[in-house]
């Protein structure tokens, strides 16, 4: 599978916030886990969240979750070091670690490198990556080595376009231009543009979530 389409395209599909299937205020902590053996087992549907450093995952739960410290948001790129699992009814939410930041020694790189590929090719119920890119940036080679795994290992995922709101109209066609030229199979995946300011592209999220524990 090369990603997750957009399967909600006509309004019959859409489900409105008196019809939501799932409580997303809900939403808490459940563990982190520094090293790939100390993952629980996967007795449920899980939804990854994967970006390079700083592209704003924790700022993006908290927005999806209507939760506002439910990650924390640190001021330090590579500060997350684990895998951080959240519960809401029968899903497990899994922050990735970040990816991609210079300033980080090499011996933690490498371990947080263990800790997503040891995810990655375990056998677990997961269901979907949303896999964020900023939306001011062309993707890093890092991005582009995440989402042509994610593609040779048919793992279903989606494109979160974080930051949004930073950007005018035009220069956000621009870059979806460039993303189009720059990202296989572009137009075969779901996309979102979010904004954790603005709140833009948060509902998109939560009926994807909603959809995935339905078919699960």
């Amino acid at each position: 599978m090369r990603g997750r389409k957009d399967s909600r395209s006509s309004e019959k599909h859409r489900l409105t916030k008196t019809e939501e299937v799932m409580n997303f205020n809900k939403a808490e902590f459940y563990r982190s886990y520094g090293e790939y053996s100390q993952l629980p087992p996967s007795d449920r549907t899980e939804i990854a969240f994967a970006g390079r450093s700083n592209v704003g995952k924790s700022s993006l739960i908290n927005k999806v979750f209507n939760r506002k410290n439910l990650a924390r948001v640190s001021a330090v790129p590579g500060k997350t070091a684990t895998i951080n699992f959240y519960s809401v009814e029968n899903i497990y939410l899994v922050d990735l670690p970040g990816y991609g930041y210079a300033k980080v020694a090499k011996s933690d790189k490498v371990r947080w490198s263990g800790l997503i590929e040891g995810y990655l090719h375990d056998v677990r119920k997961l269901s979907l990556i949303f896999q964020l890119i900023d939306m001011r940036h062309p993707p890093t080679n890092d991005d582009l080595q995440m989402i042509n795994f994610m593609i040779e290992s048919e793992i279903p995922f989606a494109l979160v376009f974080t930051k949004a709101d930073k950007l005018s109209k035009r220069e956000r066609e621009e870059r979806m231009q460039g993303f189009a030229k720059e990202i296989p199979y572009f137009d075969d995946i779901e996309r979102v543009e979010f904004s954790a300011q603005t709140g833009e592209g948060a509902d998109k999220m939560r009926q994807i979530i909603e959809e995935l524990a339905e078919e699960n």
